[in-house]
């Protein structure tokens, strides 16, 4: 599973990688750049909570090894295209295989592992995100540049997607859901019960919203990243002629290296903090962000003046960031119960994706749009000099920096944002774990009294139809 969420996040992001090479083939704006990973990602939010409803309820084998074999599919079938329409078709299906994988594959870990053997569990699972992204980056650029050709990044990830279904089918455990709790004869509520449940559970619902704030800055970041610091580079002396994949060979190493750090510590840290304090979890979350703001902030004003300043500074708060990955999926499992940690993991992908990456990266290509029109002309509050003030076809350099630059701002108020949902976290995280726990032992069963005849399938029922 580990191996299926790195290629996962590598074919995500080798489009980043190669982006300035897409959008002269195609000819495309800042804004269509950015749609073709707000569309790859509406899908993937889309069908998450399809296949959540079908995670909790069927072969989670069958489902996770038929969507990885869809999203290796079209990706090499996209890889081809010679039209951007098509090609962004294709980028959409590609969302629809891996929402299956990812709504899924955490649940399992969930029942191989408990507690703190869980919470490493997930930190190594969750290891596989900033190692996969910052692969896509280099895979994506250092392929097309060694072949002249950046259709062939794409190709990477389908060979060892082909991989990873053999592995699903034939070697990857699939335990019984709520085995690792001991409890094996669950059974499952109807959908829209299990959806009323967890929006009555606040610190899922809270942290949910967090998270959402750290898919946002995640999404812009990755998406935007490498570009906008090429863009930095041709303004100053002796970078005129640096190529986009050199920036996203040392930018796909800063994230890597990053996470390599920042996700077992996030997880370490919650481990050594929440025997003492129980509300840590939350609290680490949100330190990670409100501390990351302002780096990002630093980092976006030495991009065109100290290259070694600002890539310091990003890994620093790409470190602080990437405290969140595992310890959100944490609270996610110990809050809820398991008969619907699919479901709560394909809702918390919905909200977190539609209001978090499926809309930063075009959002901020957007912005860039309109205020690249606004710089040209001189109407910014910023004073720019007169040579920039001109409208030609193409914008100047400096316009075209201050443009995206101005835009990434949105990202460190959004930092800011999700950590004050963290900080609400808190408030209920310990009575909602409580609950969980009592649910799961069937000493407290709101909503839920199949517990109380787990062993009689007919009662059950029965007790869930008179509850209804």
């Amino acid at each position: 599973m580990c191996f299926v969420n790195m290629i996962n996040y590598m074919d995500r992001y080798i489009i980043a990688g190669i982006l300035t090479d897409i959008e002269k083939y195609f000819d495309l704006s800042d804004d269509k750049s950015g749609l073709l990973q707000t569309a790859f990602v509406i899908s993937y939010m889309v069908f998450a909570p399809l296949f959540g409803y079908l995670g909790d309820r069927y072969s989670r084998r069958a489902i996770m090894a038929a969507g990885v074999f869809l999203w290796s599919l079209t990706t090499l079938i996209g890889s081809f295209m010679v039209e951007y329409h098509w090609f962004l078709l294709f980028r959409t299906l590609v969302g629809i295989g891996e929402a299956s994988y990812s709504t899924i594959a955490p649940t399992i870990i969930s029942d191989l592992f408990v507690q703190d053997q869980r919470s490493k569990m997930l930190a190594l699972f969750y290891f596989a995100i900033p190692v996969g992204s910052g692969l896509g980056y280099i895979v994506g650029s250092e392929t097309g540049r060694m072949t002249g050709a950046w259709q062939n990044g794409l190709r990477v990830t389908p060979v060892l997607g082909m991989i990873a279904v053999f592995l699903i089918l034939f070697v990857m455990t699939n335990p019984e859901r709520g085995e690792s709790e001991g409890k094996t004869h669950l059974h499952a509520t109807s959908w829209s019960r299990d959806i009323k449940l967890l929006m009555r559970n606040p610190s899922f619902m809270l942290s949910t919203a967090g998270f959402t704030c750290v898919s946002f800055v995640a999404g812009a970041l990755a998406w935007w990243g490498p570009h906008f610091i090429y863009l930095g580079l041709r303004l100053q002396p002796g970078y005129e002629n640096v190529a986009l994949s050199d920036v996203s060979l040392k930018f796909g190493i800063i994230t890597m290296i990053s996470g390599l750090i920042g996700v077992p510590a996030g997880s370490f840290i919650a481990q050594s903090l929440r025997v003492r304090y129980p509300r840590a979890d939350p609290y680490i979350c949100a330190c990670g962000l409100i501390c990351s703001a302002p780096l990002l902030f630093a980092a976006s004003l030495y991009a065109s003046s100290n290259v070694f300043i600002c890539y310091t500074l990003i890994f620093i708060a790409e470190l602080f960031l990437n405290l969140n990955w595992s310890i959100v999926a944490d609270i996610l499992l110990y809050v809820v119960t398991p008969t619907r940690r699919s479901t709560a993991e394909a809702f918390q992908i919905l909200i977190s994706h539609m209001f978090g990456d499926a809309g930063s990266p075009y959002l901020v290509g957007v912005l860039s749009e309109m205020l690249k029109k606004s710089l040209a002309v001189g109407t910014t509050v910023m004073a720019l000099s007169s040579s920039v003030a001109t409208t030609t076809d193409e914008p100047s350099p400096e316009v075209q920096f201050h443009s995206l630059q101005y835009a990434l701002f949105t990202t460190n108020f959004v930092e800011v944002l999700g950590g004050l949902f963290f900080l609400f976290t808190a408030l209920y995280i310990v009575q909602d774990k409580e609950n969980a726990e009592r649910e799961l032992a069937g000493q407290d069963n709101p909503g839920l009294p199949t517990h109380m005849y787990a062993d009689d399938p007919a009662l059950s029922q029965s007790a869930a139809e008179l509850m209804s």
